[in-house]
């Protein structure tokens, strides 16, 4: 969800135990690289949709912006990117009446890694919300949790 002033409002936890019904959700393969990660450039490969967004500084609200980017676009600056290429699976497991829970299982070298993410049309909505149980630890904060931090080693397993 991004609201109207392309600000991204969000939580990030990390998860210990997946869901046992995880494969009964609608789920995407994303495939991420980035150009740059000051401010964050990055390219998104998501099935057949290819996306190049820009985010400002910031953890828990940033600025992003969302541009179309074509195949041949997408597998030109892929050759370009720098670190480590975000491998993984998102999960869309809906929480409430207006909140849909993110949950990404990383692919190697970042798995067993999961988080779970979920998005606020304010940072009022942000700070009020009580996750759920399954959830572990908030990571909103710590960026070296975002991908841009992992593509250059943060939170590689091997």
């Amino acid at each position: 969800m991004e609201n109207n002033n392309n600000v991204e409002i969000e939580r990030k936890y990390l998860v210990n135990d997946l869901p046992d019904n995880l494969e009964s959700y609608p789920h995407k393969k994303i495939e991420q690289g980035y150009l740059c990660t000051s401010p964050v450039v990055r390219i998104r490969r998501q099935e057949e949709a290819y996306i190049l967004t820009y985010k400002g500084q910031g953890l828990m609200a940033r600025t992003e912006y969302n541009l179309p980017l074509s195949k041949e676009g997408y597998e030109h600056l892929r050759k370009k990117t720098d670190g480590y290429t975000i491998s993984k699976t998102r999960y869309y497991i809906p929480f409430d009446e207006t909140h849909i829970i993110e949950l990404d299982v990383f692919d190697p070298p970042f798995a067993p890694l999961y988080l779970a993410e979920v998005e606020f049309s304010s940072l009022e909505e942000a700070e009020s919300f009580l996750p759920p149980e399954w959830f572990g630890t908030d990571v909103t904060f710590d960026g070296s949790y975002h991908n841009s931090a992992m593509s250059q080693g943060a939170h590689r397993k091997n």
